[in-house]
């Protein structure tokens, strides 16, 4: 399996797994991608920070993230760092191909998988009301939905759900598209319902029996299945769907006016970057910006922007979105295997919620996102005090690009979170 295929994509939406195949790769790494045009100058330091200081810790920044476009053989990256209220940005390649317009700032992003962490957040702010349990069984709350071929909802637990726990099989598109260029071009405008996703993942055996309550090293696998199912379970406790629920409890009140669920809207509202893909078999790059990403869901819809995902995570960490015995339910995080702790050393996973260790001590949390052209990384220090947001455009479907940007990023979020602003 290649993450970079319609299949894999979707299992990288957590912004936490290569494949196995992908890992055992990682000792003989092709040469460097051919780089791509020349970074633009930094941009202007943000109102109110002061120039000097804010003129050396950009040109830091810059200098770093025109290192990682390079190594990873990104089209164009985005980095916002903060610490406290100071705020750094940089950016390198282009918004679009052959265009040499630079990459925007504060610009519309498909999250993808951060959506994970919004509807793990609406989901226990529902248990926190007594309108669900996190023991509760899927079988409660969508009878006779979870079943055959091994798969029991009356053994997977909501809790299970959100932190990949219950053996369900990861379905993706791409199961039933294909991965190649012309499937991405014949499918992009396409509906698809979650029931749909969720019927397909349960033509397959479970991955494993559900873990036990107790089990500090539980079986892990990534799946989205997980998250449609909580999507719907957020239906039936309310009687409205997951993505209004977000936007009243989480979008409206923080105030994130850049986020929304684009329903069957293919288009981004404003400004942008295009997204490519080389997809596997092609010599060319596919733009990827233009898509109906109905088929993600509540595991991977949303769009936002880097300010406003800054703002939910720090919200979150700080105590703003979830009573303190709900974020602490959220942050107790299982390993995620040995297959993935090969490319995210120390990776742990909660309820919606990533955590792994700094270099400099303690730990970055967020989540993160990946879809065909883009990738989403976020980094948080405790309480949300620290914070670096990365959108970056440009994939293929090469091993070894994929390996080199994955580390490229996990050291720029390392040395955004440990040097910080200062």
């Amino acid at each position: 399996m290649s993450l970079m295929t319609r299949e894999a994509a979707t299992r990288a939406l957590t912004g936490a797994v290569l494949t196995t195949t992908l890992l055992a790769g990682a000792a003989t790494l092709p040469a460097t991608a051919a780089p791509h045009p020349a970074a633009p100058a930094p941009p202007p330091a943000p109102a109110g920070t002061p120039g000097a200081d804010a003129s050396h810790e950009s040109l830091r920044l810059q200098r770093e993230v025109t290192r990682v476009l390079k190594d990873a053989g990104f089209i164009g990256i985005t980095v916002r760092v903060r610490d406290g209220h100071r705020k750094v940005y940089a950016r390198a390649g282009e918004a679009e191909l052959n265009t040499g317009r630079p990459m925007p700032l504060g610009a519309d992003l498909r999250i993808a998988s951060v959506t994970k962490a919004f509807v793990a957040t609406v989901v226990l702010q529902l248990e926190a009301e007594g309108r669900l349990s996190l023991d509760d069984a899927v079988e409660r709350w969508l009878p006779g939905v979870v079943s055959g071929n091994g798969n029991d909802g009356r053994r997977i637990t909501v809790r299970h759900l959100l932190q990949h726990t219950g053996g369900i099989h990861n379905h993706t598109y791409s199961d039933e598209t294909g991965d190649t260029a012309a499937d991405f071009e014949r499918t992009r405008f396409d509906h698809v319902d979650p029931e749909r996703m969720v019927a397909g993942a349960l033509r397959h055996r479970p991955d494993f029996p559900p873990a036990s309550a107790d089990d500090p090293e539980p079986d892990w696998n990534y799946s989205n299945t997980g998250y449609y199912l909580a999507g719907m379970i957020i239906e039936k406790v309310t009687g409205r769907a997951w993505a209004e629920e977000v936007r009243d409890r989480v979008v409206r009140p923080l105030g994130l006016t850049d986020t929304y669920a684009p329903g069957d809207d293919p288009y981004l509202r404003g400004p942008h970057a295009h997204t490519y893909q080389r997809f596997r078999g092609s010599a060319g790059w596919t733009d990827t910006t233009v898509q109906n990403l109905s088929w993600g869901g509540a595991a991977a819809a949303l769009i936002s922007s880097d300010r406003d995902v800054d703002r939910f995570f720090t919200a979150l960490l700080d105590g703003r979105l979830l009573p303190a015995a709900q974020l602490a339910e959220m942050r107790r995080a299982v390993p995620v295997g040995d297959d993935f702790q090969g490319a995210f050393p120390g990776l742990h996973y909660g309820l919606g919620l990533m955590r792994q260790p700094l270099s400099c001590g303690g730990y970055t949390w967020g989540h993160g996102g990946d879809l065909e052209g883009s990738t989403v990384r976020t980094g948080f220090t405790e309480g949300g005090r620290r914070s670096v947001v990365v959108a970056a455009t440009g994939k293929t479907a090469d091993d070894g690009q994929l390996i080199r940007a994955e580390r490229a990023l996990q050291k720029l979020v390392d040395q955004a979170l440990c040097e910080s602003v200062r």
